[in-house]
């Protein structure tokens, strides 16, 4: 089994090998709600037969495209409405609370099906194992023909301990995988803010801009009022100070101005403007990305600790604790002794009549 996953080429691909659309049908696909398949073009060594390690890696490989490229499933206005509910101390709209909202039920219900298929393929990969293991000890010798209850026994215990590992493993990710959509913790989701940034900077920059420009506007019609052909340097420093006042005050009402319609467009009015839409949308898809990059890189993570590295470390020594208490226990599912036995007891009694015909003569 250890050599089977480091790979060797003993064992014939085209009788224990398969491609990556058999892959699929026996072992099943990796598919979102979309139903999207990725095509096998797009997946290297697609058309190869392999089997142990390769075929493991092939796997995880599929699961990270596919995965990887999934975007964030859109999002309706009646999903925002009805996210914003009410505070439990005032009726205001909280948008970051709305956003957590949205996007950690659409992360649940994106990723937890790839986490049960990625399972399920890879406890399909690692069964296989167990034939191909008996056609090389053949190979080198070993005969199993009069050991058939032996290889069953073994076979079977393999696969409880491929099961048991398996079921393990994936409680692990869902541990992950629920930690990031019960509670969202930002500093997970903050790796990408130069993009959040140029997305809110792009509808912000249109109402900065208007706001410039009616600063200006009244700067202009102020001094153009006390005289712009008289230069700064011949006016007193008081009369300077008064106009530097007088040139901040403009601004100052137009930040108070913009700090009220803020307010009153995400806090104090439950009518879905549309700059609050794209704030909304912009947080959703900031954190649902987020959760899929921890997804990805925890999911694969605990599927080669505690999966794939048990087989390598912990199999051994489980068959031999099986294979003892067996032979204390109960022998006879190990080795046919009750058929042993039967034959022998046949045998004696044919050689009993043929000593008796050999008395007569």
């Amino acid at each position: 089994l250890s050599l089977l996953l480091k790979g060797m080429v003993v064992a014939p691909p085209d009788k224990f090998g398969e491609t990556l659309i058999n892959e699929r049908i026996n072992g099943g696909t990796f598919t979102g709600s979309e139903n999207f398949q990725l095509p096998n073009k797009m997946m290297a060594n697609a058309g190869m037969r392999l089997y142990g390690g390769a075929q493991y890696h092939r796997a995880m490989a599929e699961f990270r495209l596919v995965v990887g490229s999934i975007k964030c499933p859109p999002i309706t206005r009646e999903e925002i409405v009805n996210a914003c509910g009410v505070e439990d101390i005032h009726d205001g709209t909280n948008y970051s609370r709305t956003a957590c909202v949205i996007a950690v039920a659409k992360a649940c219900d994106t990723f937890e099906p790839f986490l049960h298929q990625l399972s399920f393929r890879l406890l399909y990969i690692l069964k296989r194992l167990s034939p191909i293991s008996v056609f090389l000890l053949e190979k080198d010798g070993e005969h199993f023909s009069s050991h058939d209850v032996l290889v069953k026994r073994v076979q079977a215990a393999f696969n409880r301990f491929a099961e048991s590992t398996e079921q393990s493993c994936r409680e692990r990710c869902m541990e992950d995988l629920e930690s990031t959509t019960r509670y969202v913790t930002w500093s997970l989701h903050n790796k990408n803010r130069a993009g959040l940034r140029h997305f809110l900077d792009s509808f912000v920059a249109p109402e900065q801009l208007c706001a410039n420009t009616h600063t200006a506007h009244s700067a202009g019609l102020h001094e153009q009022s006390t005289g712009l052909n008289d230069s700064k340097q011949d006016r007193p420093k008081g009369e300077l100070k008064s106009s530097h006042t007088s040139d901040s005050n403009p601004s100052g009402g137009v930040s108070e101005t913009r700090l009220v319609d803020l307010l009153d467009n995400t806090l104090w009015n439950r009518r879905l403007a549309p700059s609050s839409e794209r704030l909304v949308y912009a947080l959703v898809h900031q954190i649902f990305h987020g959760i899929k990059e921890h997804f990805l890189v925890t999911t694969e993570l605990k599927f080669n600790c505690f999966l794939l590295m048990p087989i390598v470390d912990k199999l051994a020594a489980l068959l031999r604790e099986d294979l003892e208490s067996a032979f204390e226990d109960d022998l006879d599912s190990i080795f046919s002794v009750t058929e042993l036995r039967h034959s022998l007891g046949q045998k004696k009694r044919e050689l009993e009549i043929e000593l008796k015909q050999v008395d007569s003569l």
